[in-house]
């Protein structure tokens, strides 16, 4: 179980970072939006396997207490960045 959050979370890094040099690298103001939404998604998850990471296998009451503020903290970023997606997707599906 510790290896699939592993995997997770090496996997979610390397897509926030391919996302945000795409809005970097993007010139259009909506796709850089949609972007840094893909973006922020990839960064919740990434901090919800690293908290789930660090609950499953407990070593003191920090672990227990970093895990579940980065948990929380990832499920926020990944749920208002699904959100903002949402919002966005459309309005370039429109064009």
């Amino acid at each position: 179980m510790v290896q699939l959050f592993t995997i997770f979370v090496v996997i979610s890094a390397v897509l926030f970072i391919f996302f945000k040099v795409r809005v970097w690298r993007t010139p259009e103001s909506l796709l850089k939006q949609i972007h840094q939404t893909k973006a922020n998604m990839a960064l919740g998850v990434f901090l919800i396997a690293f908290g789930l990471n660090l609950l499953i296998t407990p070593r003191s009451t920090i672990d227990i207490v970093v895990g579940s503020v980065f948990s929380l903290l990832g499920a926020a970023n990944a749920f208002f960045g699904f959100r903002a997606y949402q919002h966005y997707a459309p309005q370039f599906h429109e064009r």
